[in-house]
């Protein structure tokens, strides 16, 4: 081989190496950077809250509109909704972000000359025994991306997720954060969680429950009961709760020591406790005045030794 054979050969090696390599190499970070740019701006259009005045929804959630249509004008419920938007975006925004590195990453290695195939098979098999040594993991962040996809509470919100009953404090894609009225904090994993009940969305109902001697006037004393919460949730503390006329049930139940009266109010989402108390006071401060017995309690007498 000639001397001007192999500079020609070594010209292309350098030319490959130190040009067009580092140049196709450049080349897919731009790519990558411009890819990763759009998406996120398309994950923050989509997960980008409304401002106050418009009422559509992020387009992410439009599929998932709430269900208490009611309550999309309540603050609490708005940034709820704010706070949901944006983990998801957040969730999103980093998925894209991994997979467009990986994707950066097999590709410079390909340019380098590397074989990249082993890299894929190997990833794929320790994703398949990532898959079934985490399974509970895996469960936990799925179900947690539905919590927040569905709404199906958010921090603040009062509920009964089995075996804790209390406030939410943080919502994650793993673990749910509870705390009771005990002050007990309580850590449930989103993938233990069957069921869900949610008192702090949409709407909720007041049921007050009065017990009366069985030997008192039922009628007058449900008319009595009737007046008195008609006065009460008229009140300016209570009045901005309540969102329907209240509704006298009668006679709940009948035992040997009292008769049970029930009267039930529908209110806004978080209320019900409040306005329950209030609405008790009034009816025991109407009955006595109105003197309608209370049930007799039957103390046995204190033996002496």
């Amino acid at each position: 081989m000639s001397i001007s054979q192999l500079a020609f050969e070594l010209t292309d090696t350098n030319r490959e190496w130190l040009i067009e390599r580092p140049l196709a190499i450049a080349g897919y970070i731009g790519v990558a950077i411009a890819l990763r740019f759009v998406l996120h701006r398309l994950i923050d259009r989509m997960t980008k809250p409304r401002p106050p005045g418009v009422k559509a929804s992020p387009s992410i959630l439009r599929p998932l509109q709430e269900r208490a249509v009611k309550s999309l004008g309540d603050p609490a419920v708005r940034e709820r909704r704010v706070q949901r938007t944006q983990t998801i975006g957040s969730v999103f925004k980093s998925g894209v972000s991994i997979l467009v590195l990986v994707w950066v990453v097999l590709q410079t290695l390909a340019t380098l000359g590397f074989n990249v195939a082993p890299f894929i098979a190997s990833a794929g098999i320790a994703g398949v025994a990532l898959g079934f040594g985490a399974q509970n993991l895996v469960r936990d962040f799925i179900s947690g991306m539905f919590m927040l996809l569905e709404d199906q509470y958010g921090v603040g919100d009062v509920v009964d997720v089995g075996d804790a009953v209390g406030t939410v404090e943080s919502v994650g894609l793993r673990v749910t954060t509870v705390r009771d009225i005990d002050g007990t904090l309580w850590y449930c994993r989103n993938g233990e969680i069957l069921r869900v009940g949610n008192m702090s969305q949409g709407h909720a109902v007041a049921v007050v429950d009065i017990p009366i001697s069985p030997t008192a006037n039922v009628q007058r004393a449900c008319q009595m009961a009737l007046r008195a919460v008609l006065d009460a949730v008229e009140r300016d503390d209570i009045a901005p709760s309540v969102l329907e006329e209240p509704e006298l049930l009668g006679v709940n139940s009948v035992t040997a020591g009292a008769v049970t009266l029930r009267v039930t109010v529908r209110v806004r989402a978080g209320q019900q406790w409040a306005v329950r108390r209030a609405l008790t006071r009034s009816v025991l401060e109407a009955f006595e005045q109105g003197g309608i017995d209370s049930p007799s309690m039957l103390l046995a007498p204190a033996t002496s030794v």
